[in-house]
This record gives C-alpha cells, structure tokens and sequence, in this order.
C-alpha cells in the first residue's frame, strides 16, 4: 500500500509547494482534485484536457519528487435536478475521466449523485426511511429512471478511456452504504467500485472492518478520516444532525483526524483488513476535522499511518 493525501488539503499552496509538503511527510501518492465540490485549486481538468505541455508539467512535477497520483477527484452530484448543475459536474467528471487517461491514472473518484423526488423537483431528495409509501415510489423513480440509466451510460464511457470509477458512498446520496454501493455497480457495471471512506460508515453505526470485508475487490481507492461520536448528544437526538459543523459541542458527531475517533487497534485492524481482501492501492488523507489546523490534522494522521503501513509492508499484522 502507498499513503496518499487528498491534495485540495493544501489549496493555499501552489501545485509544487502542496507535492513538496505531501513528500516531506513520508507520503508516496497524491490525490488531485479536478472540480465538482472539491474545486480546480490545481488542477482544473476541462482547463487542460487539450493542453499537452500542462498535462507534461503535471506529470514530471509528480514524477520528479518519487510520487504517484492515486486518483483524480470531481466529487460532485450529476443526478442534481438542476439542469445547470447537473451539466456541470458531469462536464467536470467527463474532462477528468479524459485527463486520467492523458496522465495514465486508472481512478476517478465521484459521488453517485441524488436526483430529486420528481422530473420537476428543485432540491435533491434523499430518502431515509420507507414510509409513508410515497418515499419509496421517490425511490423507486430514482433509481430506475435516473440513476441506473445514468451510470450505465458512464461505465461505458469510461470503459473507452481505461477508466474506473470509485463512488464515495455518502449521506446525502443514493448511494450511501454497501448495499447501495453493491447494487448501483451490479446494474450499472464492474468498472464501477468504492472509494471507501470509513468516516461516513461510523456515524451511521455501520462497521468499516465488516464493510471492507463485504465489498471486497469493489474497493478502488481509501480515503483516511475519522469521525468522533458523541454519545451524550447520540443518545438525545440519534445520528442524524443538521446542525453546523462548527457548532461541535452540540452536535452527535464530528469529523477527526485519524486516531482522534476511533483507537489505533481500530486503525492497524482496518489496514490489515484492507489487505486481506486484496487492496494495495492508496490511503489517502482527508482532512475535515475542525478542531485542528490542516496542518496539524494532515501532520498526525500522516505520522500515524506510515507506522501501520510501513508496518504492513514488513510483514507485520495486526488483529483486533
């Protein structure tokens, strides 16, 4: 396995200075974000995609500091009923499955998207339990007449670029947990897996360890975030919290840095799990925890995770 970082961590920073700090820190891949929700800070896809000297430029600065680039990101919602906002985070995802396979990098990581609850919503509607009965006819619709139809259509066009897609599965969206995550690539295409992101399984009271084990070669990228329950605030209000993410005292969870949520014997467990299904890609870190600076946070988890993976790669495991 390689450690990664999410690179959007380091917007502030110039392309250079931003693989500068990811190499200083022991780490061997980067992650780029390339529009949709996480931004263009470094590399706008659609910008460069014709633009062969930029493309060069990319690759020799990546190359030249002994690092990979694990994925290109476009997080984002094709499926939004908004039609504007829809065309452009499909544009975006369109130009960074065509600039993956111009830099010869095999991952794009995205969200699956959640439509609304008809042709003429405004919002998406991301539907949590299934009555009344008209929830799951939303849902029914969704995935049928939006969803499905979509992806199948993307799993093709990547396929002609030598392109996999990792889905985020995330709150929010349709896909949101393994189940989801498992059906969307049964009826949309293998070339559709995971980017796995334990921090968005926890506060749902799923078990990451389980869900590694569950999907198996589906996972095509890890990202490395935590997340910190709360259990006073759990117990009066449940999991599902609106209120602002700064507001941390108050809320049933927040996001951490690695190691800040859940113990190192959670950590060694889930990279060893990782391996045994057969995962040897990157761990990347993502930095959302708003009790640090992303300095601090990328600093801890980059000093705790070299020692697992560095650990694995010796030979060692580790079981809960």
């Amino acid at each position: 396995m390689k450690l990664g970082v999410f690179l959007v961590l380091f917007g502030q920073q110039s392309f250079e200075e931003a693989l500068d700090t990811a190499k200083s820190a022991g780490l061997q891949a980067v992650e780029l974000g390339t529009g949709a929700f996480p931004g263009t800070s470094h590399i706008n896809a659609a910008a460069i995609l014709n633009d062969e000297a930029a493309i060069a430029k990319i690759k020799q600065a990546v190359e030249s500091r002994g690092l990979t680039i694990s994925a290109l990101s476009c997080h984002g919602n094709p499926l939004h009923p908004d039609e504007s906002v829809a065309k452009s985070h499909h544009d975006d995802f369109v130009a960074t499955v065509q600039l993956a396979e111009k830099l010869g990098v095999d991952t794009v990581i995205t969200f699956s998207g959640c439509p609304g609850e008809s042709p003429n919503s405004k919002y998406p509607s991301w539907v949590t339990c299934p009555w009344p009965p008209d929830f799951l006819t939303v849902l029914e619709w969704q995935w049928n007449e939006v969803a499905i139809p979509y992806w199948k259509e993307q799993s093709a066009f990547c396929r002609k670029h030598g392109v996999r897609v990792a889905i985020e599965s995330h709150p929010g969206f349709l896909v949101y947990n393994t189940e989801t995550a498992l059906r969307l690539r049964r009826e949309a295409g293998d070339n559709i897996g995971v980017n796995f992101d334990p921090s968005h399984l926890f506060w749902q009271g799923m078990d990451p360890i389980e869900c590694v084990k569950a999907l198996g070669d589906s996972i095509f990228h890890v990202h490395a975030k935590d997340t910190k329950i709360d259990a006073r605030n759990t117990a009066l209000n449940g999991v599902l919290d609106v209120k602002p993410y700064s507001d941390e005292i108050n809320r049933s969870w927040i996001f951490r840095t690695v190691g800040y949520g859940h113990d190192d014997d959670f950590w060694k467990h889930f990279v060893s799990t990782l391996r045994l299904v057969g995962y040897d890609g990157a761990i990347s870190i993502e930095h959302e925890d708003s009790l640090m600076s992303v300095g601090e946070g990328f600093r801890k988890a980059a000093n705790f995770l070299n020692g697992l993976i560095l650990g694995e790669k010796a030979g060692e495991m580790w079981w809960a």
